[in-house]
């Protein structure tokens, strides 16, 4: 990728990021992470001088060689790709100062925060379910461009609510590339990569073997989908010890229709069309399967997932009637040297849909 050049991108020195954010003001600071600081910005316009451009500016810590790798990650990415489910790279700046090296990334500016924000309990709004299977959709759509819609395939390798930012429409775009790698060479199956991630995400057999396909981030999607079902993190410490695994949680639940119920989220007051809910989960029970070549590919997840939009505009918001089934049976797996239980969730409504999903309590989250 670092072939490609990013002709696109702008670049900018300290100087000028300095005036857009009030020489990085606390009091226009937008969150602070593993990679720095963010903060909110305004810059003019290339297209209209006169014009501001509101942007979000990252700024790279004191992380040593990890760090800069990740800044020109994120550089390499989204300065050869394009996509409204993408969040836009605007510039960089690689520039010295009384400081040092400054490394900044310039975003266009999200205005609604991530998905993470509003699935919180602090949250002000909940999202309606309309706009959780929007945010699935549009999520979808953007890893489906990642690994299927170019001449190369990029593995985003951290995927969660945090990097799924929503912009002044409430259209959902992936942020955060900076842990992205290129999908294996032709031939190859797989890239062999140091294990990293966020942990409840990173998908068993990536955190086991360190072999990293877009596979993982279709497990990683799976999860995603469960926590728009319930509005609960995947890891939840806060929690009662039963219950601050996600995917552990959940199971019980899913065995039986009449039970399913209580694992929506209780801020949507029953608010939302109960098929909706109960199909979406199969859909992540199918992005969980625990041997990575059954996993559906992002672009069957996504056709999917329509499918459950259309759907779902034409249903009402009481709860219906559920014809499909979600059985437990056990089975034996090898993986590796080791022989372990586990126990497949399955899933299957009219169109034959079918899952089956690593025993969380087996997983070891980096």
């Amino acid at each position: 990728m670092s072939q490609r050049p990013p002709s696109n991108l702008r670049v900018f020195t300290v100087s000028e990021l300095k005036s857009a954010t009030k020489n990085f003001s606390r009091s226009v600071m937008l969150g602070e992470g593993g990679f720095g600081c963010v903060y909110r910005g305004s810059i003019k316009s290339t297209e209209d001088p006169n014009k501001k451009l509101e942007v979000a500016v990252k700024q790279l810590g004191k992380r040593g060689m990890q760090g800069h790798k990740e800044w020109v990650t994120e550089v390499d990415v989204l300065g050869v790709v394009e996509h409204p489910n993408l969040v836009k790279l605007v510039g960089y700046c690689a520039d010295d100062d009384e400081r040092g090296i400054q490394r900044l990334l310039i975003y266009e500016f999200m205005p609604n925060g991530s998905v993470e924000d509003h699935l919180s309990t602090r949250a002000d709004v909940t999202l309606p379910w309309s706009m959780r299977l929007r945010i699935a959709q549009d999520a979808a759509r953007g890893l489906t461009y990642l690994h299927e819609e170019m001449s190369f395939q990029i593995i985003f390798r951290d995927f969660k609510s945090s990097n799924i930012l929503l912009d002044e429409d409430w259209n959902a775009k992936l942020s955060d590339f900076g842990l992205a790698r290129l999908g294996p060479s032709e031939g190859l199956t797989h890239v062999s990569t140091a294990v990293v991630g966020t942990m409840g995400y990173a998908a068993p057999e990536y955190i086991q073997t360190g072999r990293l396909t877009a596979k993982s981030d279709v497990w990683s999607y799976g999860v995603f989908l469960y926590e728009l079902i319930t509005g609960r993190r995947p890891l939840d410490r806060n929690r009662p010890r039963s219950e601050q695994k996600l995917l552990e949680w959940v199971r019980p639940y899913l065995t039986d229709a009449k039970k399913f119920p209580h694992i929506l989220d209780p801020r949507l007051d029953g608010k939302y069309p109960l098929r909706s809910a109960q199909k979406l989960a199969i859909i992540a029970n199918r992005c969980l399967v625990r041997n990575p070549k059954t996993r559906p590919k992002m672009s069957e997840v996504l056709q999917m997932v329509n499918r459950i939009v259309d759907a779902a505009a034409s249903e009402t918001a009481s709860p219906v009637s559920f014809r499909s089934s979600l059985s437990m049976d056990t089975s034996r797996n090898n993986f590796g040297k080791n022989k372990r239980r586990n126990v497949d969730l399955k899933g299957r409504d009219q169109s034959g849909w079918f899952a089956r999903m690593w025993t969380p309590k087996l997983i070891r989250t980096c």
